[in-house]
């Protein structure tokens, strides 16, 4: 499997615990692409419906829906918990995306 940095997967995040995102959802490829050519993890964040406005969270718009990206819940996970490709991030999403990273750990 090719996974690739802002490529937006379904991923299994359970088992959680306390107030983790849970389900089989939407997640977005945060790692660099190096890293997924040595490791059998993925660094990703979920893809959430609702609209916080948190400053933690990357407003965008996939498969025809309005959203969030939420780095507050970023996390490894195993490959394995990679479904499938659903598609990926476009460009403008993809910056603030890394913009909000750069801030989130200045």
């Amino acid at each position: 499997m090719v996974i690739s940095r802002f490529d937006i997967y379904l991923v299994q995040l359970d088992p959680t615990t306390g107030v983790e995102m849970r389900k089989t959802r939407p997640c977005v490829v945060i790692s660099p692409d190096q890293m997924h050519r040595h490791l059998q993890t993925v660094i990703l964040a979920p893809l959430t419906s609702t609209r916080s406005g948190y400053p933690t969270r990357v407003a965008c718009r996939f498969a025809g829906k309005h959203g969030e990206i939420a780095l507050d819940h970023m996390r490894a996970v195993d490959h394995s918990r990679l479904v499938r490709r659903l598609g990926r991030l476009d460009t403008q999403t993809a910056n603030d995306l890394l913009r909000t990273l750069r801030h989130f750990f200045a």
